[in-house]
């Protein structure tokens, strides 16, 4: 049976619910399961903070004896492997659900096709690839984690129309109006980290938190690189539980700051890879980098930028400003790294571009 525009529908609406658990469920995908029984839906689902439970059991849990015969959309296939809960293929299978939607397979070694074999081992008619793309962007962070070894990275930049983020004394606020800054933190909470250089740490001791009412939970781990380890425990992201990547030692300060819970980590912090292994193997899969102009430079020379989200306010500080994003010593234009336009929305008297890295 091939996929329908009915089935497209479901998906979609399996995707928005997938998308409410982005920030909070590294490191495991946001995944949405839709539980559809005669044209209607007896089962919702997501994945839930920290991961558990999945959306497939929130959704039979909803739908009951309501489950048996119905169809299941689920945003990415459905586990197959034993961990802190049973495999979500398996208990499509026990619910006895008559057909199985998928968006995209899951590249997870542990899962990677077997869940879509148990579904059809058990009779269950099974459909791959509705919906691919908008389920591949959904989860592009944990899909980066599986295959790459690193979160995905989105530079968030907020500048003038000149590509500038203060003027040449280091004034900066406000560029952007509120209904930008607004928006800025909603985005935050998408994400399970949020990086800036030292820089931006002593210029303006940011709390890095996201400040949204009833998302006051959902802010990222502040994430500092940090070389010349000049964070002290007076900074606000000392007192949340930020990780800091140093390389110049200090016995003392490390205590105080190891006592506040901050998580330091010794070494190269001018390895990108090597840093981002790291925030992998921590589990985090979404990274938003704010800054400074440096630090984003140093991510698009190293090729590592995913994303960008651009927050453009109608002024201009001319040349003398500081730049958004710092020198790339490009000696060709085909040098530049390339984005595609995804999106674009205004904000107030502001505009939001988003981007996508150009393959």
């Amino acid at each position: 049976m091939a996929v329908t525009n009915q089935d497209l529908k479901f998906m979609s609406a399996a995707l928005g619910l997938a998308r409410r658990g982005l920030g909070v469920v590294a490191p495991n995908p946001a995944v949405g399961c839709i539980l559809v029984k005669e044209g209607s839906v007896v089962g919702r689902g997501w994945t839930h903070p920290g991961g558990r439970p999945h959306a497939e059991t929130v959704a039979l849990a909803a739908a009951g004896d309501a489950a048996v015969g119905a169809t299941a959309y689920v945003t990415l296939e459905p586990c197959a492997h034993t961990g802190k809960t049973p495999p979500c293929a398996q208990a499509l299978i026990d619910a006895q659900v008559a057909r199985c939607v998928v968006a995209i397979k899951d590249p997870d070694p542990r899962v990677s096709g077997k869940g879509v074999e148990m579904l059809e081992a058990a009779g269950i008619d099974v459909e791959v690839g509705a919906m691919a793309d908008s389920a591949y962007e959904l989860n592009r962070g944990f899909l980066s984690k599986v295959n790459q070894g690193r979160p995905l990275i989105a530079l968030k930049l907020a500048s003038s129309l000149d590509g500038r983020i203060a003027l040449a004394s280091g004034e900066s606020k406000w560029i952007t109006s509120g209904e930008a800054r607004q928006f800025g933190h909603m985005l935050r909470a998408q994400y399970d980290g949020i990086l800036v250089g030292s820089g931006t740490l002593i210029a303006d001791d940011p709390a890095l938190d996201c400040r949204v009412p009833g998302l006051n939970d959902r802010s990222p781990t502040p994430i500092i690189l940090d070389g010349s380890f000049r964070i002290t425990p007076d900074h606000k992201v000392a007192r949340q539980g930020a990780i800091v990547f140093h390389t110049k030692r200090d016995t003392t300060k490390e205590q105080a700051l190891e006592k506040m819970g901050v998580e330091l980590v010794p070494g190269a912090t001018r390895d990108l890879p090597v840093v981002l292994n790291k925030l992998a193997e921590r589990g985090l899969t979404r990274i938003l980098v704010e800054g400074g102009g440096q630090v984003h430079a140093s991510f698009l020379k190293a090729g590592l930028a995913d994303a960008i989200e651009h927050f453009q306010a109608g002024l201009a500080l001319g040349g003398d400003g500081r730049a958004a994003i710092g020198t790339l010593d490009l000696a060709s234009l085909a040098n530049a790294p390339h984005f595609n336009l995804k999106s674009v929305r205004q904000l107030g008297p502001d505009m939001l571009a988003s981007y996508s890295k150009a393959e």
